[in-house]
């Protein structure tokens, strides 16, 4: 540790900075840590309260039940299904709608952007939209998942000041050079915004990662429920369902009951722990996205 030149006031204020974030460390991490040590240790053990930190009597026993259970990976596959499509589309509609917004020329631009501020402060209500949604038949079906939270406002407004961002000089030159919009926006704006859109990406993706709230409202056919739904079922409701379909007794069932929630929950975590290392940069520059002024 090293303290910068400073009088002691800096030097305490210091040290409680590394305190507290030594200590949300260890509040974050800790959690994980157990849950992983859990999920591979003897369901004796556990139910015995011996593991608190690292696994006792390794067994693998439910990790091998839960990835021979069928419907997780029909949930993993939902997952990627939602994830990958719902945020290519979410980037598509973002920039169609972002970039008009931000040309000055466009003569709805202050009305539209007036009213895209006004439904991030009111919003017809869950109802309505249940109602809208089941009426258009998207009912079960995995549009569902995607129509809903096509595009989000405040999304729509950092992509757009992305956009005003770029050198009038560089549109007015492209469209002397004979190039439409779809050509000044393909070719010109887009490519001049990368890091944004790459942050707006992985808000995109992280919402549609852990969605399970329009999977509750719109999907009842298990065949079509993304994986962060299927866990819910699991945690809240149903882990004896995947221990049914094992030769185990009853006293071992029980045992490992609360394991299989745990495995459930470090399978749940591993896309996320392979993903996040690759985008960390673009995650600490979204963190910065209008925080910084001027």
């Amino acid at each position: 540790m090293k303290f910068r030149e400073s009088n002691v006031g800096d030097k305490i204020f210091d040290i409680l900075v590394y305190t507290f974030v030594a200590i949300a460390v260890v509040v974050c991490v800790y959690p994980f840590i157990y849950i992983v040590s859990v999920s591979i240790s003897s369901g004796a053990a556990v139910n015995r309260g011996e593991v608190w930190l690292y696994p006792v009597d390794l067994d693998f026993e439910a990790m091998k039940t839960v990835l021979g259970y069928t419907q997780l990976w029909v949930s993993y596959a939902n997952t990627i299904f939602y994830t990958v499509v719902g945020t290519f589309l979410n980037m598509v509609f973002t920039c169609f709608a972002a970039y008009p917004l931000s040309r000055k020329s466009f003569f709805l631009r202050r009305r539209l952007n007036f009213l895209l501020a006004f439904t991030m402060y009111f919003s017809g209500g869950l109802i309505p939209i249940y109602i809208v949604v089941t009426g258009l038949g998207l009912y079960n079906s995995r549009w569902a998942m995607l129509l809903p939270v096509l595009v989000s406002a405040y999304n729509v407004m950092i992509c757009r000041a992305a956009f005003e961002s770029v050198s009038e000089e560089l549109y007015e030159n492209a469209a002397l050079e004979g190039a439409n919009d779809f050509v000044i926006l393909y070719k010109i704006a887009i490519p001049v915004i990368k890091p944004t859109l790459a942050v707006l990406t992985l808000y995109y993706a992280v919402a549609h990662y852990n969605d399970f709230f329009n999977a509750m409202l719109y999907i009842s056919d298990r065949s079509k429920e993304p994986l962060q739904s299927f866990l819910r079922r699991v945690l809240l409701q149903a882990s004896m369902e995947i221990m049914q379909t094992t030769s185990l007794d009853m006293a071992a069932l029980n045992q490992s009951t609360l394991q299989v929630r745990y495995v459930c929950i470090v399978l749940a975590i591993i896309p996320v722990l392979i993903f996040v290392p690759f985008v960390h940069k673009y995650l600490v520059q979204g963190t910065m996205l209008g925080a910084v002024k001027g």
